[in-house]
């Protein structure tokens, strides 16, 4: 995908945090524009933003970065930078309330997966 509109749909390396960098298996995904798996949807543009920018608001003490937000409920599959996984953050719950349990994910593909199997039991 070329660099300007990249740099339009993902945050740029100045709005992320240092030493974090996409994988270049998610970088692939978005530039072929598979963007909806209901009921998830991978965050791009200014709802990235959006939802980046309220992340850190509401939960100061979180590292996180946003990739995806489910749309029948508040959760947001966000790379952890604490832990290196991806987890799941309920957001607008309370700072401490909004972990979801043990569901985490050690990297973009397992989350892709589980996205699918979420896929396909929706409805």
């Amino acid at each position: 995908m070329e660099r300007k509109l990249m740099s339009e749909t993902l945050l740029t390396a100045e709005e992320l945090p240092v030493g974090f960098e996409y994988p270049s298996d998610f970088i692939r995904f978005v530039a072929m524009e598979i963007i909806y798996l209901e009921p998830w949807f991978v965050l791009t543009g200014e709802r990235l933003r959006t939802h980046y920018q309220g992340l850190k608001g509401r939960y100061p003490d979180r590292r996180v970065v946003p990739l995806a937000r489910r749309e029948d409920n508040d959760d947001v599959a966000c790379w952890d930078l604490s832990t290196g996984k991806i987890s799941i953050v309920h957001d607008f719950a309370d700072p401490g309330w909004e972990s979801r349990g043990n569901r985490g994910f050690p990297d973009f593909a397992a989350w892709l997966h589980s996205a699918i199997d979420d896929m396909l039991e929706f409805r």
